[in-house]
């Protein structure tokens, strides 16, 4: 039997099928106007992948930013359910979940049995989440893939103080104009969105392994920089961007095997 979690969030829709054996197909689409006919665009490119139809799915659960407008999902459930679930099914021993996603952070803790304990959330502003990242990689010019590597080569890294994307956006301007290396202000720019989230993490309580997820923990120098800040080691499951997507699907077989 098969069985698909789809993630439709701020900048991209995430779909995971899971077969009895394990993971067989992920797929990752940008949102664009997003609705429906994405959603089932990244289902049917996830299924193709698989090389199964879209029939032979028995059970589809929902999550993310723009769960509410799917109509085709069985259910939909919270991200901070799906990323505990999808963390503790790939890494049993993680016990706080860093999720960096475009629209919002979150910190989770769970317990052993990958229940939710606590969780914290910041969604009232864009500094500390992706957008705020794409705003500045916007304004220096270098693509978002390029900005967490760019990053790691600073020498002297300077700092961004500002909190709101709109004031940091201005900051960094200025930092280019008094000719500062774009991987000096990079690094600022990562140092600042691990200042706020960390904080945010502090406030659950932090207890390791700690580990990341959402599109955010494929930016190296975020990851790192994070690992510092809190004072331990910073785990990553293999495709950190699907684990909300993972997370749904395990729901949609418990759904199923109940």
């Amino acid at each position: 039997m098969y069985y698909a979690g789809i993630d439709a969030g701020s900048n991209t829709i995430k779909t995971a099928i899971l077969g009895d054996e394990g993971i067989l197909s992920s797929h990752v689409i940008k949102t664009g106007l997003g609705g429906e006919d994405q959603a089932l665009l990244c289902l049917a490119e996830a299924c193709a992948k698989a090389r199964i139809s879209r029939e032979q799915i028995s059970c589809v659960y929902g999550t993310g930013y723009g769960r509410e407008y799917l109509s085709f999902p069985q259910a939909r459930k919270s991200e901070i359910m799906c990323h505990g679930a999808g963390i503790h099914w790939l890494l049993p021993e993680v016990r706080t979940i860093i999720d960096i996603g475009g629209q919002d952070s979150k910190s989770i803790r769970l317990n052993e049995q990958g229940e939710v304990d606590n969780f914290n959330m910041n969604d009232k502003c864009a500094a500390g989440t992706g957008r705020f990242l794409e705003t500045m990689a916007h304004a220096l010019q270098i693509p978002l893939e390029e900005l967490g590597e760019c990053a790691l080569r600073a020498t002297k890294p300077v700092r961004v103080s500002s909190t709101c994307t709109v004031f940091a956006e201005s900051e960094v301007v200025s930092h280019v104009a008094r000719g500062k290396k774009r991987e000096d202000i990079l690094h600022g720019v990562c140092q600042s969105i691990v200042d706020r989230i960390a904080g945010m993490v502090r406030g659950i309580g932090v207890m390791p392994p700690v580990a990341m997820t959402g599109g955010v923990a494929m930016n190296r120098a975020v990851v790192k920089l994070m690992g510092e800040k809190l004072g331990l080691s910073i785990l990553l499951p293999p495709d950190p961007q699907i684990t909300g997507a993972l997370g749904a699907a395990l729901m949609a077989r418990r759904h199923i095997s109940h």
